[in-house]
């Protein structure tokens, strides 16, 4: 390692490491972006020359080697997720991977086995955990203010017809609920801390991508509280979740990208009326998530924290995610 800055090598040149990854390791306290690679030289060098990063690589394997590379950041289309973080960790590199971390839990289950094999941290990139708002949600939930939680609502959409994107190719691991979807699983189970019994989803495809433009799921939870949320590639944007409990309820407006030089705010309501008469509303400090979720993936990379959500959580997600998918085919409630 190299002192108290890590060095990261980042693997693509994905739209998310240009937008928010990429800033957020270089404004870290703990990292520096040292290399990226593509398999398209040129395209990694202008990428590099862009960002302001010194090293371009020609090949993943190029920076995979690179011994001045100290861990990984793999934002790479969805069905290289695994194989690539597998490589990466072959290299002696820890691996920060974007979500999904797989596309099944079968497929999460074989790099869990690598990651045990080769005894480095790997981390799913749910950046959303991190942000004060998520952290101020569940800490409500925990006071019982919300009583017992009974449902959470969440739409999470945006619009995109791009043929060429990777969210619309099913043979990279397009479509919605991998993309998006996967955030309703997993703060649903973040704030309810335990993990799902069963699942159902009603799938809308794309006639000529294939991809799943608009799904809809309910996931429930011992107990009897429930998941309903939706998510669409191709709808207006809306990132929102409602949380209800037996005693209130709370809006989380801008639920998964809330800009990171702005304040967040959610909104809890007593529910004593109709009218906002109990509504409370809570304000959070601007933060930069992806930025807070570099810094604590560097400091288990460094053993100065403890390792951030096992991989055992991603197959969780997973298991929803395949549920769901099997019961767009079948119809019917399946378990996990």
């Amino acid at each position: 390692m190299t002192g108290r800055l890590l060095n990261w090598g980042i693997l693509g040149c994905a739209g998310i490491a240009r937008k928010a990854m990429i800033p957020a390791i270089t404004g870290s306290r703990n990292g520096r972006v040292a290399a990226v690679a593509s398999r398209d030289a040129a395209k990694a060098r202008a990428f590099a020359d862009e960002l302001g990063i010194a090293r371009a690589c020609g090949s993943y394997d190029e920076l995979l080697r690179d011994p001045s590379v100290d861990v990984i950041y793999n934002p790479l289309p969805n069905h290289l997720h695994v194989p690539m973080t597998i490589a990466a960790l072959a290299a002696g590199k820890p691996v920060l991977c974007e979500k999904p971390l797989g596309l099944s839990a079968a497929e999460v289950q074989l790099l869990q086995a690598a990651q045990r094999r080769f005894g480095l941290p790997v981390a799913e990139a749910f950046m959303v955990r991190f942000h004060p708002q998520w952290q101020a949600a569940r800490d409500l939930v925990r006071s019982g203010r919300l009583g017992e939680l009974r449902a959470i609502h969440t739409v999470f959409t945006y619009f995109n017809a791009d043929p060429d994107n990777v969210r619309n190719r099913p043979e990279l691991g397009g479509g919605g609920l991998y993309d998006v979807g996967c955030y309703a699983v997993n703060t649903a189970r973040f704030l309810l801390e335990a993990e799902p019994e069963a699942a159902i989803g009603l799938f809308e495809r794309d006639p000529a991508f294939g991809t799943d433009r608009l799904t809809s799921g309910l996931v429930s939870f011992p107990g009897g509280a429930r998941l309903a949320f939706t998510c669409a590639t191709q709808a207006a944007l809306t990132q929102e979740v409602l949380i209800i409990g037996t005693k209130g309820r709370l809006h989380i407006p801008v639920a998964f990208n809330p800009p990171p030089d702005m304040a967040a705010t959610i909104v809890f309501d007593d529910c004593r009326d109709l009218i906002g008469t109990g509504r409370e509303v809570i304000t959070l400090p601007p933060a930069d998530q992806y930025r807070l979720l570099a810094e604590a993936f560097a400091d288990t990379v460094m053993g100065q924290a403890a390792a951030l959500e096992d991989i055992a959580s991603s197959i969780s997600n997973m298991r929803v995610l395949d549920a769901l998918l099997r019961s767009a085919a079948t119809g019917r409630w399946e378990t996990l």
